[in-house]
């Protein structure tokens, strides 16, 4: 009778244990979310797709158009999907438009032949929300669905994130960064866009330093446009062919420069210009003149990876620094020192009254890599060394440019405000 009993105590234990085990084995291998807007993508979609490095940047003007750019390991995945609307059902709209990506190989050493897919999309409505998705064009072989926005006609106000060095190499660096903008928007949730000063990766040619990048926060770079600043880590020895490969930028830039590594571009009240410290620096100048000379934006922003005033100088930026003096440019935006300083506002190289000079700014870091604070200059405001990682929101309008830096851990450590009537 015990042994009848115990025989039945063990086969219900084996039943529970094996029921136990199913469910485990059923939930990990659970269907991700397929919707659009902000639902995670998975390795495992990225991988049975073909798809990764999806992001999106402007290139044209961002009320009417977006640019796109990927990666896959076979030729066939450059199809872009379009329509209007924001739910997975507006690809059945008869106005679901097909878009054939411009296709180049890419050789690596260590992971083989990959292929980088750019396409641009025009004459798209301002204000306007638009869902995408990625594949080789045959049914029911698409990438996870993303809805991005395109800019507002008068969009009087507007909010972007500014960030730098995410220099990393392994999957556990780019966790920090994607930690980094997971807290960017946590803080600024109605952003538009993202900068990035500079030095992305490592290295430039190690390709799966580059799947970690777009691929940890995939949920935002495929949706929100990033803006890429060119760092001593993403053009090595004159090459900038692996950076580049990876975005589809404004071909408005010097044209001796290396293509998409220098541009300029409008959004809102603000004139963009981004510049490349790492070479054609001279010839750069007279371009930069040019195009300030060219925009009547309200407000006047500059892009560079070395700081022309951060936790030092580098001395080869002085043209440029005399340039944004003459057309007084408000705000410079840096990186390279894995450290954060603001500068008082400055002009010829003095201290000078807020309306009457520019702010240079360098956000620390957004990865893990921090440098020793350097020594305090006299042009510095604020200059420390927190050992976190940071960023900036920037919020612009017609009368004010509004600039706040946080921690990962969301505490504002700096901010200030530039009143354009003052000027």
């Amino acid at each position: 009778m015990n042994d009848g009993i115990g025989l039945k105590l063990g086969w219900a234990a084996l039943c529970i244990l094996l029921a136990v085990a199913l469910v485990l084995f059923l939930l990990q291998y659970k269907p991700s979310n397929t919707g659009a807007g902000r639902g995670k993508k998975t390795d495992e979609d990225t991988a049975s797709l073909n798809v990764k490095s999806v992001v999106t940047t402007f290139r044209g003007d961002p009320r009417t158009s977006r640019a796109f750019t990927w990666y896959s390991e076979t030729k066939l995945a450059g199809i872009l999907q379009m329509a209007k609307g924001n739910a997975p059902d507006a690809f059945d709209s008869e106005k679901t438009v097909i878009y054939e990506a411009q296709t180049t190989i890419v050789n690596t050493k260590k992971y083989g032949k990959q292929y980088s897919h750019k396409v641009e999309v025009t004459g798209l409505e301002p204000g306007s929300e638009y869902i995408y998705r990625i594949g080789e064009g045959k049914e029911g072989e698409w990438s996870n669905a993303a809805v991005i926005r395109t800019e507002g006609v008068e969009e009087e106000t507007f909010t972007f994130l500014n960030v730098t060095d995410s220099q990393g190499v392994s999957k556990k660096d780019f966790a920090v960064w994607g930690r980094t903008l997971d807290s960017a928007f946590a803080q600024f949730p109605d952003a538009s866009w993202i900068l990035h000063n500079g030095d992305l990766t490592e290295d430039p040619t190690d390709e799966k330093a580059w799947d970690y990048f777009f691929g940890i926060p995939s949920d935002w770079l495929s949706r929100l446009p990033l803006m890429p600043v060119t760092g001593n880590h993403d053009e090595i020895d004159g090459e900038s062919d692996r950076f580049t490969a990876h975005f589809y930028v404004p071909d408005n830039g010097e044209q001796a420069s290396n293509p998409g590594t220098n541009y300029s571009f409008d959004y809102g009240h603000a004139h963009i210009v981004v510049l490349n410290t790492e070479s054609n620096l001279k010839q750069q100048t007279a371009w930069l003149k040019q195009d300030l000379e060219n925009t009547d934006q309200t407000w006047l922003i500059a892009a560079i990876h070395r700081p022309a005033y951060g936790g030092n100088m580098y001395k080869k930026l002085d043209d440029w620094i005399a340039v944004f003096d003459e057309y007084g440019v408000d705000l410079v935006l840096q990186g390279h020192n894995h450290e954060y300083s603001r500068s008082f506002p400055l002009r010829g190289g003095e201290i000078v009254q807020p309306e009457e000079g520019t702010v240079y700014v360098t956000t620390n870091a957004s990865g893990r890599k921090f440098n020793e604070k350097k020594e305090d200059q006299f042009y510095h405001a604020v200059h420390f060394q927190n050992g976190k990682p940071m960023y900036a929101g920037i919020t612009v309008s017609a009368d004010t440019l509004t600039y706040q830096a946080f921690d990962i851990e969301g505490k504002l450590l700096d901010g200030f405000v530039l009143d354009n009537r003052k000027k």
